[in-house]
């Protein structure tokens, strides 16, 4: 049976989109691209199946729909680069099945210049069409926030640029019946750089306020007071918290491989890619004031997802902290509700089944994320010695990043 859309890549960016599209009462079927890191509950699942959507493994189905929204990963590869194999097998998949007055738009997080340079090409050496004359191109940045509550797809404006006004208004017209604001860009190049400035605003506000955390920490300052203050400016200021690191999908691009450098961005990774560092350091001196080694302490690492209440460990700090303190010779256990299983360096680490029995049994514990689950307060009266690096706990209550 035909459906009106097709989303190929079922991960972080793929199944939010497929699941607004079920929402919305759009027959839709999903097609991978390799291993993907997205995944659904049964219940989930259940309520999408019986909504109308479908998994579908034969390529000849893609040539059947209205719409196809590519949502490839786009890891970052040894060069530093954006990997763009998953897009490109994607491309080339649909490509041989594409057919005219079809809508292709791409979400994958890419550089400035993809859709037309990249994916244009292999879609239409593979489909004998021209796109813009035979079938719509458009991009369109992703703008998935997992586990926020507040904005979903149904409230948060998409931006478009199509390969001319027709194809933008073919993509604004799919994307009108899963969003209340559709946001038209100049063209695709325009719609990139968007992707491109909004996930590299929120790398050069986390390095700012990880550097302030650091510097308060030298100063004897609690910036967490200082954030909760400097916050009720009505204008020209907006809250970013420091953490252990950044994680999740939305690498920062400084476009050094494609274009020019920014700097900022450069500067803004290299700030960020020190923070789990910087947490190791901080441990083992709250471990030396009071009398112990990191060699040998027990450390029970809380949260180990990049995200509270969510899953997801793609670009975690945790996993880097794990390594580092393996190395100074602790031991390392953990506690996360959403994680039963974990792994380092191939080896499992101990899971804590009971999380207060197990932070007073640690010699420092330490809040890697934030989930709801977590009675801070309970904990920071069992735990030995607690160190937090989300500024979750009461104030007095813990030693804070």
């Amino acid at each position: 049976m035909p459906a009106d859309l097709a989303v190929i890549g079922l991960g972080h960016l793929g199944l939010p989109l497929a699941q607004a599209a079920v929402a919305a009462g759009i027959s839709t079927l999903g097609y991978k691209t390799g291993p993907e890191g997205g995944s659904l509950t049964p219940a989930e699942l259940r309520r999408m199946l019986s909504g109308g959507f479908r998994p579908a493994t034969d390529p000849a189905e893609l040539g059947r729909v209205r719409t196809a929204v590519i949502c490839a990963p786009t890891p970052r590869g040894a060069d530093g680069t954006l990997d763009l194999g998953q897009v490109e097998a994607a491309a080339r998949t649909l490509a041989a099945q594409l057919r005219p007055h079809t809508t292709v738009i791409l979400e994958s997080a890419v550089h400035p210049g993809t859709t037309e340079e990249f994916l244009r090409p292999l879609l239409e050496a593979g489909s004998g069409l021209r796109a813009g004359r035979d079938f719509h191109l458009a991009y369109s940045p992703s703008r998935v926030d997992p586990g926020n509550r507040d904005f979903t797809p149904a409230n948060t404006p998409k931006v478009i640029g199509g390969l001319t006004p027709a194809c933008t208004e073919s993509a604004a017209a799919f994307y009108g019946r899963l969003t209340d604001k559709v946001v038209r860009a100049r063209g695709p190049r325009e719609a990139e750089t968007v992707q491109v400035l909004e996930t590299n605003f929120r790398h050069v506000n986390i390095a700012l306020v990880n550097e302030m955390a650091v510097l308060c920490d030298d100063l004897g300052v609690d910036l967490w007071d200082v954030i909760r203050c400097a916050e009720t400016k009505p204008f020209g200021f907006q809250a970013f918290r420091p953490g252990p690191g950044v994680g999740g999908h939305g690498i920062a691009q400084d476009l050094g491989a494609s274009g020019r450098p920014l700097r900022m961005v450069e500067l803004a990774q290299q700030v960020n890619n020190h923070m789990p560092q910087y947490v190791i350091q901080r441990a083992a001196t709250l471990l030396n004031e009071h009398g112990k080694s990191a060699r040998a302490a027990r450390v029970l690492l809380l949260g180990v997802t990049y995200k509270a209440d969510i899953a997801d460990q793609q670009g975690a700090p945790a996993h880097e902290i794990a390594v580092r303190l393996m190395e100074l010779g602790a031991s390392v256990s953990y506690h996360d509700p959403h994680v039963p299983a974990w792994s380092v360096l191939g080896r499992p680490v101990p899971r804590a089944d009971s999380l207060y029995e197990a932070a007073a049994h640690a010699d420092l514990t330490i809040l890697l994320q934030q989930h709801r689950t977590y009675d801070l307060q309970g904990l920071s009266v069992k735990a030995q010695l607690l160190l937090d690096t989300r500024g979750a706990t009461p104030t007095g209550a813990a030693h804070r990043l």
